[in-house]
């Protein structure tokens, strides 16, 4: 077998910061759960003021009003993800050997405090009114916010994958040949992913996901509307994109699987995918029959940022082996301990 590169080599696995950076990737799905779930019961303007609730971190009331408790978990769930973030980019930067991921850390904090900047900026510029949109500055803001919270995920996720021990571990001494295909086939389809957000964002913050009341045909019995305006034009873009997604993913998902370097775990993984596509086609039409419940919304959201978040971590387990046989000498600069011959701690 052909010996590993000496970068690759001298990467360690860390369990302590493996697992750190996995609950903070977990974690970014609460943030999700719960704004969805704020957005769905119209909550999101609860509070006027921002960055405090009412003047207070402990808002009079907030645990027994659902609106209330909706958007301050919110706030108090995301103070808690930027707690996070820091401190697993100030840990990469001091015990990790990779550069190209101590800045993946860095550029996840810059990521997380934009996004907290736009969330403010949702609730603090409500009151401007667009008129070319008919709409809000500040709904434009929470737009932005839906879509930079599935960017914020994914680089999440791709710090822990890179930190996990089946990632450090993997022997591969250079990339693979034949991946091309399957990389640039994730690449796609994760941008379609998240332009399938973007529309989504537009539709919900306009109101507009029950612009077409009926699934699968409309209320004229076809599949194209017969009546037009921007909400039902956004709802039914977000169907066909659906649509457009739906056979990107499950072939991307096919060929992995036929892949002959694709491992055992990275099929379950393309397995999943399609299995949560299936969930997430299912809910989209489940909130048009009932009527946009907010349980089945917040619901839809959320399989549609793990959908993303899976099908990202597929693209990005593809990418393994480019990223870990890249030269870069800034990998030679030894970590604290290292010239006396000391143990680095994890």
């Amino acid at each position: 077998m052909s010996p590993l590169p000496a970068r690759v080599s001298s990467v360690s696995y860390r369990p302590a910061l493996a697992w750190f950076a996995a609950v903070g990737a977990g974690w970014v799905f609460v943030l999700v759960m719960l704004g969805a779930f704020t957005t769905s019961i119209g909550a999101g303007m609860v509070f006027q003021d921002w960055p405090l609730s009412n003047g207070s971190l402990n808002p009079a009331g907030w645990l027994a009003n659902a609106a209330m408790f909706a958007e301050h978990s919110h706030r108090l769930s995301a103070g808690m993800m930027s707690a996070i973030t820091i401190a697993l980019a100030a840990w990469l930067s001091w015990r990790e050997t990779r550069p190209w991921l101590r800045r993946l850390g860095w550029a996840a904090v810059a990521l997380v405090l934009v996004q907290a900047v736009v969330g403010g900026l949702r609730v603090l510029l409500d009151r401007q009114q667009v008129a070319m949109v008919d709409t809000s500055l500040g709904r434009l803001f929470a737009m932005l916010h839906a879509c930079l919270a599935q960017v914020f995920s994914c680089t999440l996720m791709a710090i822990a994958a890179a930190l996990s021990r089946p990632w450090v571990e993997a022997v591969q001494p250079e990339p693979r040949r034949g991946g091309g295909g399957l990389r640039r086939h994730g690449i796609a389809c994760c941008a379609l992913l998240l332009a399938q957000t973007a529309i989504a964002a537009v539709m919900r913050h306009s109101f507009a996901g029950l612009a077409i009341p009926t699934f699968p045909f409309t209320p004229e019995g076809g599949l194209v509307p017969v009546y037009w305006d921007f909400r039902i034009g956004v709802n039914f873009a977000h169907r066909a994109m659906a649509l457009v997604v739906t056979v990107a993913v499950v072939w991307f998902a096919a060929t992995s699987l036929r892949a002959r370097e694709t491992s055992p775990s990275t099929k379950v993984l393309a397995v999943a995918i399609v299995a949560l596509l299936a969930a997430q086609v299912a809910l989209g039409a489940s909130i048009v029959w009932t009527g946009r419940n907010p349980y089945v919304a917040t619901a839809h959201v959320l399989v549609g940022a793990v959908t993303l978040a899976a099908t990202f971590l597929l693209t990005w387990l593809a990418h393994r082996d480019m990223l870990e046989s890249v030269p870069d000498t800034a990998a030679t600069v030894p970590l604290p301990g290292a010239a006396e011959g000391k143990p680095v701690p994890a």
